[in-house]
């Protein structure tokens, strides 16, 4: 019977079954974490050819969802396409990209953190308080640890450009996928505990509608994340300190 249901699929319009997108979609995202956490544990070091066949083999799945998981790797600058030669990951921050990076960082979010204490209105101000809810302090080392806390702070610091209420300092923030690259450079425990105590105090300021205080605090974050966290570690890649 024409557009009648067949197996567990749907149809349209001709009887032709159509595959529920969110299987599908499932296994792509589940082999895009999974190979993210290859790249952000160095089991696929820096510089190192990616092979699509292998890393199928090792997941257990075919060839296509690699090739879209590499893809969406590539956009967070990750991995890299090199013609007739394949993907390979991309090499860590050196200093001088570090610093580059938080240059930038250091011109924008500052500000952004001081027009969210002036504009944020109630609704905003719950998605703060919601926000430095939703996560612990990681308890190991390794990505699947802390790959939760990576994703809020990436989630932290675009709601304060969304409260700030400039479309383009989001953006500009947003691409540049800095918390990857900042996580997959050094981590340990410690930096998770610190992280968040800083974010708890650039959510007061903003909360209490100090822009000072919330540029102050959004200053801090930043120059001891660069001065005390990261740039002792920049000029050795790939050395992480135990915690």
């Amino acid at each position: 019977m024409n557009g009648a249901p067949t197996g567990t699929g749907t149809t349209r319009p001709g009887g032709r079954p159509v595959t529920p997108l969110p299987r599908r979609q499932m296994l792509a995202d589940d082999v895009h974490e999974a190979i993210k956490e290859l790249i952000m544990d160095n089991s696929i070091a820096p510089g190192e050819r990616v092979s699509i066949d292998g890393l199928a083999r090792q997941l257990g799945v075919s060839p296509t969802p690699v090739r879209e998981a590499l893809a969406r790797l590539e956009s967070a600058e990750l991995v890299v396409k090199e013609p007739h030669r394949g993907y390979r990951t991309t090499a860590l921050l050196n200093r001088d990209e570090l610093e580059d990076l938080y240059r930038f960082r250091l011109l924008i979010e500052p500000w952004a953190a001081a027009r969210a204490a002036e504009r944020t209105d109630d609704a905003g101000r719950e998605r703060l308080r919601t926000e430095m809810t939703s996560v612990d302090a990681p308890r190991d080392d390794h990505y699947d640890a802390y790959k939760a806390l990576a994703a809020h702070d990436t989630r932290f610091h675009v709601l304060v450009a969304e409260l700030a209420g400039s479309e383009q300092v989001r953006l500009a923030f947003e691409r540049t996928h800095c918390h990857l690259h900042i996580f997959r450079l050094y981590y340990d425990r410690g930096v998770g505990q610190k992280t968040l105590e800083e974010h708890r105090l650039i959510t007061d300021a903003v909360l209490s509608g100090d822009p000072e205080a919330a540029d102050a605090a959004m200053r801090n974050h930043l120059e001891k994340a660069l001065y005390e966290r990261l740039r002792p570690v920049s000029d050795a890649p790939g050395v992480r300190p135990g915690p």
